[in-house]
């Protein structure tokens, strides 16, 4: 059975930092791509960041600088060191896995940026 389960979600003050983890469990990790996407309140789900098999990785223009993906194939798991926190970046944030065998989401976990 295929779970992908976020956690690290939380509360931070702007200019803060979080780390966000994803599990995965019931596929091949190391074969499948891994992305990190967001939705805030009344937006449209955006793509975050992407991690490649290969550990190339892409970022939003938006996060570019402030965010770091990771991954670790021995503990299949994947990472989103999210530094410099702004308010802009409240939201449910979701892991991805995408794959030969289909793609697989998460339940989100919750960012909330405020002072």
């Amino acid at each position: 059975q295929v779970q992908v389960v976020e956690s690290g979600g939380g509360s931070v003050q702007p200019g803060g930092s979080l780390r966000l983890s994803c599990a995965a469990s019931g596929f091949t990790f190391s074969s499948y791509v891994m992305n990190w996407h967001r939705q805030a309140p009344g937006k449209q789900r955006e793509l975050v960041a992407t991690i490649f098999t290969t550990g190339y990785a892409n970022y939003a223009d938006s996060v570019k600088g402030r965010f770091a993906i990771s991954r670790d194939n021995a503990k299949n798991s994947v990472f989103l060191q999210m530094n410099n926190l702004k308010r802009d970046d409240t939201a449910v944030y979701y892991c991805q896995a995408n794959g030969l065998g289909g793609e697989y989401w998460g339940q989100g976990t919750q960012v909330t940026v405020s002072s």
